[in-house]
């Protein structure tokens, strides 16, 4: 072979190689990339052409999230039912902007493209049956769900509200509100879906923002649960002296920490100071205990887990740096820098309803397939590794807080429920005085057997302003949302 013909070969040779290796690349390296990738049509008309999977409640399995035929390019459209009601617990679903909550998380499942439905889709390739995506079970109740959504919007309330089986972690109720309506964004209009996403992603009331599990906040006292369990798992006991004085100072500072209303305690025990919330015992308590011992107690409830996945992801919750005794006054009342999400705050009333072990949250029931045969359910399982107090010392918490639920005031009170609770006021923003402040109610209910643990927020005390507190303002929603549970209204 002469010289020019080994130099063509050669580069042909070349060329060939940079081609397959740029093929192997494109299909293999970057396939899984390419095919997610929201403006790859030919996977958005593949996936659109299948029946998605719905979304169902485990209350009489009740349709979400589900489809409807479609007379466009698109063969299907996702449908919701009340969509702003559940929209932090389905997420939603558009051709423009992707999934979002449980819509993405579990998408290989609802798309049928998951490995655990492989065998069905050889199924319907030999069979010649349309192919379907799987089905999604939740563990919410559409009742609980209704009652909390419901009484946050028919007061206008910004905030959330969370309600556990505290037995099994299940998720009965997750709202959040503001929220949104995904059937907007599931159009096939591309100007509404656009228009739609617009007024959500740029209101400055962020309805997108799922407050359960993605904000935190400053617990107030409810936070005081935390630092009861560690004063009762560190040798003190409900009758244990404690300071009743108005205020104390607070360590290496002139700065003075107050009870509410600078008012002197009516009682000068531990058990006294959680039913009337005295902030003075609290503060020297936590002093008294030490960073190390609160946050170990904190940590057996949930709080600073990284990796929380319901299957949404939540942001965890924290205590903050506890530097100094002065940190430890404020943190022990949970504030300073202390951030909970309402999830977390839900926890610590479960945790003590189930004696004392906090259980791993959950949203999915079951994964069905599209025949809807069981192909995975849950188990229960639990979240620490650690019990967060002993079944002795969180009945005696439990009496504690049926004392701390007689002397709350609010709306919805109904001995027949048997609530054990925790109220929380807390002082957030720049100018904390100034500042209407978060009110917060903790619960678990029947206190002698259990259902339903809740917990809700109301961002800056909702419409009672500066004199908002948790009995006033949020003590009404988790009993309203408690009755729902146990049938009660």
């Amino acid at each position: 072979m002469n010289t020019p013909l080994r130099k063509v070969g050669v580069a042909m040779l070349v060329m060939v190689t940079l081609l397959m290796v740029n093929a192997t690349y494109v299909q293999v390296v970057k396939g899984d990339e390419y095919s997610a990738d929201s403006r790859n049509s030919r996977v958005l008309y593949e996936e659109y052409s299948r029946e998605r999977g719905k979304i169902v409640s485990d209350e009489a399995g009740q349709v979400l999230a589900g489809v409807a035929p479609s007379d466009d390019i698109f063969q299907f459209q996702r449908t919701y039912l009340n969509g702003p009601m559940y929209a932090p617990v389905t997420g939603y679903y558009s051709v423009m902007y992707g999934a979002g909550g449980l819509e993405r998380a579990e998408d290989q499942f609802l798309n049928g493209s998951d490995p655990r439905l492989f065998v069905r889709r050889l199924s319907d390739m030999i069979t010649g049956r349309d192919p379907r995506g799987g089905n999604v079970r939740l563990t919410v109740r559409p009742s609980v769900q209704e009652a909390a959504y419901n009484a946050m919007v028919d007061n206008g309330y910004t905030g959330s509200v969370v309600a556990l089986d505290p037995k099994t972690g299940d998720i009965l109720a997750m709202v959040s509100t503001p929220s949104y309506d995904p059937s907007r964004l599931a159009s096939h209009d591309s100007d509404a879906q656009q228009k739609a996403w617009q007024e959500f992603s740029e209101s400055e009331d962020n309805p997108m923002l799922n407050r359960a599990i993605r904000e935190t906040y400053p617990p107030g006292s409810t936070f005081k649960i935390v630092t009861t369990a560690a004063a009762l798992e560190n040798g003190m006991t409900a009758d244990s002296p404690v300071t009743n004085a108005p205020e104390v100072t607070l360590p290496g500072t002139s700065t003075t920490l107050e009870n509410y209303g600078g008012q002197t305690c009516p009682g000068s025990t531990l058990a006294a100071a959680l039913k009337y919330s005295c902030n003075t015992a609290f503060s020297e308590t936590a002093a008294q205990l030490g960073a190390d011992k609160l946050r170990a107690t904190a940590a057996n409830f949930g709080i600073g887990v990284e990796d929380l996945q319901i299957p949404l992801g939540v942001v965890p919750s924290s205590l903050g740096d506890l530097e100094s005794d002065a940190a430890l006054y404020q943190s022990g009342i949970g504030q300073r820098d202390v951030r909970l999400t309402p999830l977390q705050d839900a926890l610590l009333a479960a945790t003590v309803a189930n004696d004392g072990v906090a259980m791993k949250p959950q949203l999915v029931k079951a994964r069905l397939a599209p025949d809807l045969s069981t192909i995975e359910e849950s188990t229960p399982e639990e979240l620490t590794g650690e019990p967060a107090l002993s079944a002795e010392n969180a009945e005696v918490l439990t009496q504690m807080m049926i004392e701390s639920e007689e002397n709350t005031s609010g709306g919805g009170k109904d001995p027949s429920l048997k609530i054990a609770s925790k109220t929380g006021t807390a002082e957030h923003g720049s100018d904390p005085k100034s500042t209407p402040p978060h009110a917060w109610y903790t619960a678990f209910a029947p206190y002698d057997d259990p259902k339903i643990a809740v917990a809700v927020i109301v961002e800056s005390g909702g419409n009672r302003g500066l004199a908002a507190t948790g009995g006033t303002v949020a003590a009404e929603i988790a009993r309203t949302t408690i009755a729902a549970a146990l049938g009660g209204g």
